[in-house]
């Protein structure tokens, strides 16, 4: 029997974390200008807190948001203390197909979140799976960071991975700019609802042995640093209304 769910993309624009994103790629300004700014809450507007921790299928500003699975009770997931930045290697337009794959089976060889070319997110499995990526943090030459922070630590089991498709078939393509937007909007999110900072955000290259060809992850994490996100530092969101 098929068991593909049945996609709902949730698409919603606001300034709040357009600004973030709007910093961040400028980059023009410190870290701790991109942190959200307190200020008077409009009508039916909430805190970025707030949303971040609500279950079920919360609308982020600015982001099409795909769920396989609703979210859960973020009290659960105590387990993810990092964030992976992947790339697949495969073709544009393959994002959802995987993100399927990964809903019928969630431990396999994959991600929790895929990211398709045209920016579109795909939330493929509960909060509470633990999905098989990386190779088991085995870098520990510190090319790229400094690996006595993450050789054997950084590992599926405490990671949350986010997969962005469409290098194929040159490997050394950069990601799109739409799912550069895309990561730089959900980012904050996700460091919000796990309490993650930002240097627990790392690409798949700095901490594991990879491809020689090219630095996986590297242009996502470097830019996840650069904006410089942190959690609890947060004020009033866009409106979560309709």
């Amino acid at each position: 029997m098929d068991r593909r769910p049945v996609g709902r993309s949730i698409v919603r624009t606001g300034l709040f974390l357009g600004s973030l994103v709007a910093i961040a790629t400028a980059g023009g300004s410190s870290p701790a200008a991109s942190q959200p700014q307190a200020g008077a809450s409009a009508p039916g507007a909430v805190t970025f807190a707030a949303l971040a921790r609500r279950s079920g299928e919360p609308h982020i500003p600015g982001l099409k948001i795909v769920y396989l699975h609703p979210l859960g009770n973020p009290a659960d997931t105590w387990h993810w203390k990092y964030i992976i930045a992947h790339q697949t290697e495969g073709p544009p337009g393959s994002a959802f197909a995987l993100a399927q794959q990964q809903f019928r089976n969630p431990t396999k060889r994959g991600v929790t979140i895929w990211v398709e070319s045209d920016g579109t997110v795909y939330w493929s499995t509960a909060e509470t799976a633990i999905p098989t990526h990386g190779d088991g943090a085995n870098r520990n030459d510190n090319k790229y960071v400094d690996n006595s922070k993450t050789y054997r630590i950084v590992v599926r089991s405490n990671s949350l991975g986010v997969e962005f498709v469409g290098n194929h078939p040159d490997v050394r393509k950069p990601v799109t700019p739409e799912q550069m937007t895309a990561w730089l909007t959900l980012l904050p999110f996700l460091q919000e609802r796990y309490g993650i900072p930002a240097e627990n955000v790392y690409a798949h290259n700095w901490i594991d042995f990879k491809d020689h060809r090219y630095c996986e992850g590297c242009e996502l994490g470097t830019a996840a640093r650069k904006l410089g996100y942190v959690p609890g530092r947060t004020a009033t969101a866009a409106s979560d209304t309709p």
